[in-house]
């Protein structure tokens, strides 16, 4: 296993440097790294959990901040860290669970079992979880018995079961150590599938003779394209060239050799030709809680044009990309301006930009990406199938802890 505090450091390069793009290549690689942390992290006889969550999070907080705008490393760390959670949860659970049934065993022939009450599975569970969780509605409302009702160890075979769960400790977190790195491993293989998952549905939304619109490139969106194609389906293709950097250019090229009727269009062209199109069919940088999406410049123009026109606005995200942030979060960096060369020739351009020499200065925006509100998104399919923007929220909750939401300065609060 490499040394992890080089691994983290040269990601850590890669990202500052900018020298990886797309949410894919980052998420899976920033799972790699917490793997590596977490396979050669030391688990305490104690509080197991909280040495691998501390451990995740002092790395996951460096992760984050050597780039803010790529939202799929805190995606990933904020998963990892709830991973760790639901496994420590679970071993509780079968601690107290077993602990229930030897008290059940222990008293079957006492005279005094009464007294002492044994704990069904749904009682024990419960009590886990108002044990670990904080308090809730949910919580308050289940049967849960208070701690008299607990099956206790004789005062005689105190010392004995002390031993025991002591001798169980460093087992139990060895276990916990192993599930966890199963867990991450399954979900480094989630992130490496996502897009032949999201491909196998197209045949789904793509019907024949349809017209599509796309803009720029992604990957995401060549799968889900070509995927119908190998199924029969025939259908034209509007390849929007995503200005200034015209990736869009790369994706027709894709199409067309695979053989599909694609047909390139200019950004401005747009709104005039979006009468003749069945449905547009668009990748994300990232899907925030409110359902709204980060995308490369320009798609909210597309998102209003397909609004006027009563065109079905579809998003492909895998489930990486899903943010438990909402875009008005201060901590949330939405966007980050590239080059200007990318739009104008500096040599050309110079005595313009030059302010000293009295008059007006030239100044040039090139953003990078977008956001398209929820209103605007038909239909989001990720590799977990295809979701309304209302139901984001239900997605993140079964992804991600309350406890693990990132808040000033790119910190990650909780415990």
């Amino acid at each position: 296993m490499p040394d992890v505090q080089s691994l983290a450091s040269d990601f850590l390069n890669q990202l500052k440097k900018r020298k990886i793009e797309g949410s894919q290549a980052t998420a899976k690689q920033t799972a790699e790294v917490l793997r590596s942390v977490i396979s050669q992290q030391r688990v305490p006889h104690t509080n197991q959990a909280g040495a691998l969550i501390d451990a995740v999070r002092a790395v996951g907080e460096q992760l984050i901040a050597a780039n803010p705008v790529e939202l799929a490393v805190g995606n990933i760390v904020r998963r990892v860290l709830h991973i760790i959670r639901e496994e420590h949860l679970s071993l509780a659970t079968d601690a107290i669970a077993g602990l229930g049934i030897s008290a059940e065993s222990d008293d079957e022939d006492d005279v005094d079992r009464d007294d002492h009450p044994v704990l069904s599975a749904a009682a024990v569970a419960a009590a886990a979880r108002s044990t670990l969780r904080p308090p809730s509605l949910q919580t308050l409302l289940e049967d849960v018995p208070n701690s008299a009702a607990i099956p206790h160890a004789s005062s005689s075979g105190g010392e004995s079961e002390g031993k025991s769960r002591s001798a169980d400790k460093g087992s139990r977190g060895r276990k916990l150590k192993h599930d966890v790195i199963e867990a991450v491993n399954d979900l480094i293989q989630d992130i490496a599938t996502c897009h032949e998952q999201i491909a196998e549905q197209a045949v789904e939304h793509i019907h024949h003779n349809e017209v599509i619109l796309t803009l720029g490139s992604s990957r995401t969106v060549l799968e889900f394209l070509c995927a119908a194609k190998e199924k029969k389906r025939s259908f034209r293709v509007f390849v929007a060239e995503g200005a200034p950097r015209l990736v869009g250019h790369l994706l027709a090229k894709d199409l067309a050799a695979r053989g599909l009727q694609t047909t390139v269009i200019t950004d401005s062209a747009v709104f005039a030709m979006i009468s003749r199109v069945n449905m547009v069919i668009v990748g994300a940088h990232a899907v925030m809680a409110n359902g709204g999406v980060i995308a490369p410049v320009g798609l909210n123009m597309v998102a209003l044009a397909a609004q006027r026109h009563a065109v079905p606005f579809v998003v492909l995200a895998g489930s990486h990309k899903l943010c438990p942030l909402y875009p008005h979060d201060p901590e949330v960096s939405l966007n980050e301006l590239r080059s200007p060369s990318e739009l104008l020739d500096f040599g050309e351009f110079s005595d313009c930009m030059d302010s000293s020499s009295g008059a007006g200065s030239l100044h040039v925006v090139n953003p990078t990406f977008d956001y398209v509100d929820p209103k605007l998104v038909s239909l989001f399919i990720t590799d977990t199938g295809g979701h309304n923007p209302s139901y984001m929220y239900r997605l993140i909750a079964d992804y991600y802890s309350a406890d693990d939401l990132v808040v000033n300065g790119g910190t990650i609060a909780g415990s």
